[in-house]
């Protein structure tokens, strides 16, 4: 999960007590950072003041969103005022939590919003003639069945859900192959991946779907990126 407060004694409190359930969490102490952080990597929780400097909570609210991955976002804030509680929960915000908090509390928020399940629950998905069903584990696109490999089915499985969104390297390092800290990096072991992937889903005189952003990473979608 991700903690955005640029309060530092508060944000070394919640990363203790948060560690000490056994998550594992990223901080960012400014509204820059924390924008950084969910507009390039996915997260199960965040974890958002709405004063920070630079943008601003509900500005990061508002790029969260607009990625549609529906991420849980509990929100703290010293304000109590009721419009600032609504304007918050319009936007999007799960839960809302107003400063001094007790610690227990927090922690039960935290985990009635991981029970609610992450948006990666969804069991079908689609882009234009193509389709996976999660469930099934099988992929068509058009009238047209793709046999997937375990880790090409994952791999597909992971650009549907970020459709639309380039998804890094090192997101698919941490999210796919598990391996957010390997000592060697996985580029040419993606690069064959996709090129496999890409043969069975775009293959020739079909419209591609898979493109890559040359020295970033993928994204999938029906234009060119």
């Amino acid at each position: 999960m991700l903690v955005v407060e640029d309060e530092r004694k508060l944000a070394h409190v919640l990363l203790t007590a948060l560690r000490g359930q056994h998550y594992e969490v990223v901080v960012a102490s400014t509204g820059d950072a924390g924008f950084h952080q969910v507009t390039t990597q996915v997260f199960d929780l965040v974890v958002l003041d709405l004063m920070l400097p630079g943008p601003g909570g509900l500005e990061i609210l508002q790029a969260l969103r607009q990625r549609h991955l529906g991420t849980s976002v509990l929100i703290l804030t010293a304000r109590d005022g009721l419009d600032d509680r609504v304007r918050g929960l319009d936007l999007g915000a799960d839960d809302y939590l107003v400063k001094p908090f007790a610690l227990p509390e927090l922690l039960a928020r935290v985990r009635a919003l991981l029970r609610r399940g992450r948006p990666s629950e969804t069991v079908r998905l689609k882009t234009a003639d193509l389709e996976l069903d999660v469930l099934a584990r099988s992929a068509v696109r058009g009238d047209r069945q793709i046999d997937l490999t375990a880790r090409e089915f994952e791999l597909l499985e992971y650009l549907l859900r970020h459709r639309g969104h380039l998804v890094s390297r090192e997101m698919l390092a941490r999210e796919v192959w598990k391996e957010p800290r390997r000592a060697t990096p996985l580029d040419n072991v993606m690069d064959v991946q996709m090129t496999r992937l890409r043969k069975k889903v775009d293959p020739e005189g079909t419209t591609p779907l898979i493109h890559t952003v040359r020295g970033v990473g993928f994204v999938l979608r029906e234009d060119e990126p």
